[in-house]
Formats: C-alpha cells, structure tokens, sequence
C-alpha cells in the first residue's frame, strides 16, 4: 500500500505554512504580500524558490518595494543554485533581517 503522506512523483508534500503562503492573485501587492510572509517565517529566499513556490516571476522589484517603499531590511547574497533540471546557476538570496529594520 502506498504512503499516503507522499505525492504521487514521490515527493514529500510542502509544509503547510509555506503553501499558505500562496496567492490566488498575482497582484504585485499579493506577490509582496506572499514575498514578505515567507521572509518572517523562514529568514530567507532565493530566486528560484521564490519563482517555483510563490509564483513570483519579478523577484528583484518585488525586494525593491519591500525594501524602498516600506522600510524593510532584506539583505542580498549571491549564491549558486541548481534549477530543477540541474543546471547551476548564479541567483540572489534574500535575507530578512528583521532587527535591523527601522535603523
């Protein structure tokens, strides 16, 4: 019998939370919305993260607007990521740093 807690492929299912975190809108006030929950909750994401598990293509000004019209401090870090075909690739990671805000 099949484990019932696997998908079908195999894979295990996302946590909750992070499947909360999904917009049925792609608003680029949802995508923010989504982009931010996900930065308070796990500390960081990288870009392919953010395109395959929020559905936010434009990552980059999705932080601009995070960072220069509200005030939050979302560091960048260059990081290699493989996609999933396997190429590697050089991509952002943010970094939520939620004590330095307002500073």
């Amino acid at each position: 019998m099949p484990d019932k807690k696997k998908k079908p492929d195999g894979r295990q299912p996302k946590p909750a939370k992070k499947n909360a975190m999904r917009s049925h809108s792609n608003s680029s006030k949802a995508q923010r919305q989504s982009l931010l929950a996900w930065l308070q909750t796990c500390g960081s994401i990288d870009t392919i993260t953010a395109r395959r598990e929020l559905d936010i293509l434009g990552v980059a000004p999705r932080i601009f607007e995070l960072r220069h019209r509200y005030g939050h401090r979302i560091d960048r870090v260059w990081i290699d990521q493989p996609t999933d075909c396997g190429k590697l690739h050089r991509v952002a990671l943010y970094v939520f740093c939620p004590e330095m805000e307002g500073v």
